[in-house]
């Protein structure tokens, strides 16, 4: 038998989560209510009136759980404060209700408070694991409630107001999803474990693809499963998550261009943790300056007056790429150097002299010895003592070679030999 977390607002949505249990029940399925409703209604599974249902996890212990309390929240008043406390909570409910195997399947409904609170908690559950959300968001922008995992998300298309006719469409449809993925995963749990061979990541740009492919293609003939992230934010994200959740062997993080956005402010960050997670789980990696001469940007009449004076190229008519400056370059390269070296793991770092990107060579757009001078210098300067091993190739990034020496490298690090 398999369960599913129902998370929801029982205190204003007793109608709608007492028919979703409803559904699941016929679905075979057994739920877990989980109550992050602002005040309280029913709990330890008394019903909360005619037609309601209490809770198995209530708003007390959600609150307890991001380690508040819950009567000063409560007299303070303060919905955003509530929503962020009662997120955080049912982060840490729903985690650890996975890992104690207590549920096979994570499903919640709302607006954008509901779906604000959902967020959190579907993102720390493992990649994997089945997590629906039906929302009045979900044909908006979604990247709040996705972040980097495999959450399904379904759109309500009327809003969570009771039940009708339309509603009980899509809120059939979400419960029959739901049970079908969680008994599919809960079987993925007890089958017979398959050897599989080891993941590792590559990161990978279109202006890097060469050196990626070739990077593939070794560590593929190495005996390892290879997943390549496209180093468009998101890509960088996913891969980090993936490392931090423990999917990953080894990193080629071939591609760090997702930095320089981060540092200039172009459309393509990951964030300034990037290029961290490996390192902070003593995850082997090798590591490159892919395509750190270039900031992203969207069409061109989309890139800021201030950039003006700068070199642009017009990758395709919704990209538009910014050279980045000596300057820039050279604190890149601090800050990878103090990643780096903060390291847990065995870390290595290999620098194309003769360019970072296609555009960064001779002939090309972009090419540019002195900004990429500043940050070599600074990548050596900051890494000088510490256990980083830096390679330096007399080759541009996508040159035949480099990719293969990263990725054998990697191999190397992986395997101790």
């Amino acid at each position: 038998m398999t369960t599913v977390a129902l998370l929801g607002t029982l205190d204003t949505k007793q109608e709608e989560f007492s028919w979703l249990r409803a559904r699941l029940h016929e679905h075979g399925t057994e739920v877990v209510v989980i109550d992050v409703g602002s005040f309280p209604s029913g709990g330890d599974g008394v019903d909360a009136g005619a037609g309601g249902i209490g809770a198995d996890v209530t708003s007390d212990e959600v609150i307890a759980a991001a380690g508040e309390d819950a009567a000063a929240l409560r007299a303070r008043r303060d919905r955003g404060e509530m929503m962020d406390v009662m997120g955080r909570g049912a982060a840490v409910v729903v985690a650890d209700l996975a890992a104690a195997g207590r549920i096979q399947g994570f499903l919640s409904i709302g607006g954008s408070s509901g779906s604000s609170v959902a967020a959190p908690a579907m993102q720390a559950l493992p990649v994997g694991f089945p997590k629906l959300l039906v929302s009045t968001m979900a044909s908006g922008d979604v990247a709040p409630y996705v972040g980097e995992s495999d959450v399904t998300l379904m759109y309500s298309v009327v809003d969570i107001a009771g039940i009708n006719s339309v509603s009980t469409m899509v809120l059939g449809n979400a419960c029959a999803a739901i049970a079908g993925m969680a008994a599919a995963y809960g079987t993925r749990l007890t089958a017979p474990t398959e050897d599989h061979r080891p993941l590792v990541g590559v990161t990978m740009f279109g202006l890097t693809t060469p050196a990626a492919d070739e990077a593939r293609a070794t560590l593929t003939d190495l005996g390892y499963e290879v997943l390549v992230f496209h180093a468009t934010g998101a890509g960088g994200r996913a891969m980090e998550k993936l490392v931090s959740s423990g999917f990953l062997a080894g990193v080629c993080d071939l591609t760090t261009t997702e930095l320089a956005d981060d540092l200039v402010g172009g459309v393509l960050s990951a964030g300034p943790d990037r290029l961290e997670a490996a390192g902070a789980a003593g995850v082997p990696q090798v590591v490159s300056v892919g395509a750190l001469d270039m900031v992203n940007f969207g069409p061109r009449g989309t890139v800021p007056s201030a950039f003006d004076d700068r070199t642009l190229h017009v990758h395709n008519p919704t990209v538009t790429l910014m050279r980045t400056s000596a300057d820039e370059m050279a604190e890149l390269g601090r800050r990878i150097a103090s990643k780096l070296a903060a390291a847990t793991g065995p870390a290595e770092l290999f620098l194309p002299l003769r360019g970072v990107s296609g555009i960064d060579v001779d002939g090309q757009a972009f090419r540019d010895a002195t900004a990429d001078d500043a940050l070599f210098t600074a990548l050596r300067d900051g890494l000088d003592g510490t256990p980083v091993a830096v390679r330096e190739l007399d080759l541009a990034v996508n040159d035949a070679g480099f990719g293969r020496t990263m990725a054998e490298a990697l191999h190397r690090r992986i395997t101790g030999n």
